[in-house]
């Protein structure tokens, strides 16, 4: 089914880094980067010409919310604890950061497309050597105490949060653990719904960590998260819940109007 791109009243402006088929075939990188770059900035200037209607999110504001540095300076001023964070490429820089802080953990500043970057723990950076840490910037921050992670699912203003309990750094590698619905406190998403506005995002899959006495830590936010995977762990039925909200800002009455399962 085509849809003529000015009859449309909201477009989900989702993730385009997908590479074209026709590079399959491509002799060389600079070819295959010519036809993946040149057909993403068609549909990009073609939307932003011709759409007349509502994004999630706009593609501006969804590029600047994804720079992590930038959100956890809008995080600091809303009100959120952050973890103390160190950019760099220099290993004295490093050392000394992880003298201050304790035990620190290192992750992309970006990353790349391919197989996910963990974040890691980086215990003694000077047994490294420095050319490792030259070859480009990294993140580092202190470690958050706590094995309470929160995934919160932001819709608009509607709120979908899960509990992850594991005693792992990063969660993502095994879901095989303890996840349950957790109830959104109204400070909580009173601050999100601020980062979020401040962002310009219309929704946002938040990554929250809470200390061992339930102070919630800013981690991130991604304005196009994966949400999806949590419906079969927590029996939630989340492509409703987006769906309902789509629908919502249309105009349109929703199947589950009102009808807010778990969050604020």
């Amino acid at each position: 089914m085509t849809i003529p791109i000015r009859d449309a009243s909201l477009v989900w402006w989702r993730r385009v880094r997908a590479d074209q088929e026709a590079t399959v075939h491509a002799a060389a990188e600079h070819e295959r980067s010519l036809v993946n770059n040149d057909c993403r900035g068609a549909l990009a200037g073609v939307l932003a010409a011709e759409f007349q209607g509502q994004w999630i999110s706009p593609p501006e504001a969804t590029d600047r919310a994804a720079d992590k540095l930038y959100q956890l300076a809008v995080a600091k001023k809303v009100g959120f604890r952050v973890p103390r964070t160190l950019v760099s490429q220099s290993r004295e820089d490093v050392i000394a950061f992880t003298q201050q802080v304790g035990r620190t953990i290192v992750k992309p500043v970006v990353g790349a497309r391919g197989p996910l970057m963990f974040t890691q723990y980086i215990d003694d950076p000077a047994s490294i050597p420095a050319r490792s840490f030259e070859v480009c910037p990294a993140t580092y921050q202190e470690y958050v105490e706590g094995r309470r992670h929160i995934r919160l699912n932001c819709f608009g203003e509607l709120m979908y949060a899960a509990l992850i309990e594991t005693d792992a750094l990063d969660w993502r590698p095994n879901l095989n653990v303890a996840m349950s619905t957790w109830k959104v406190p109204e400070d909580v998403a009173q601050r999100v719904t601020a980062v979020l506005r401040a962002l310009g995002l219309r929704m946002g899959i938040v990554d929250l960590k809470l200390t061992p006495d339930g102070e919630p830590v800013w981690l991130e936010v991604n304005p196009q998260g994966q949400f999806l995977f949590l419906e079969p762990l927590l029996k939630e039925p989340m492509a409703d819940y987006f769906a309902d909200f789509l629908l919502s800002l249309t105009g349109t009455t929703t199947r589950r109007a009102g009808n807010v399962a778990w969050g604020s």
